[in-house]
């Protein structure tokens, strides 16, 4: 059997390269996204597909609120048609924020999941909105150095 550890190093080079050109059209990360949010980059709407509870339990700034379910039927109502769309979820446990990405590519929409969801903005220590209003807990230094904006990746 080989091992599949050490593919051919030309052949794998160029399945890498697409690959991983791939991912990064349709994924985005929280750092990249609150990088955009900061430098008010226009043509984007961040949409957070979870339900009502997990929204008013917090949400990123500036993000709509349309839960999975309801995206065909009210998309066009809430999002323009050439804006681009970055979903989310809870987390990298939850493919919530893939499946709402799914459901904007069917109506035609530009559309980015973004990784790491709503645990990775909180753990990063990105300000978050709640009904109270903003709020902001200490960078995890498990996932962010506990100084910095990012992880300068």
């Amino acid at each position: 059997m080989p091992n599949t550890a050490t593919p051919n190093a030309a052949t794998q080079n160029t399945a890498a390269v697409s690959h991983f050109a791939e991912r990064l059209r349709f994924e985005t990360d929280v750092s990249d996204v609150h990088a955009a949010l900061e430098a008010g980059a226009p043509g984007y709407v961040v949409v957070d597909s979870r339900g009502p509870q997990a929204w008013a339990q917090g949400h990123l700034p500036g993000a709509v609120h349309l839960p999975t379910a309801e995206i065909a039927a009210r998309a066009a109502e809430v999002v323009p048609a050439n804006m681009q769309v970055v979903t989310y979820c809870w987390g990298p446990g939850c493919n919530g924020a893939t499946r709402a990405a799914l459901e904007f590519a069917k109506l035609g929409y530009q559309v980015k999941e973004m990784l790491g969801g709503y645990e990775y903005w909180v753990r990063e220590g990105f300000t978050f909105e709640t009904a109270t209003g903003s709020d902001r807990r200490p960078a995890d230094e498990l996932t962010a150095p506990r100084w910095a904006v990012s992880c300068d990746c």
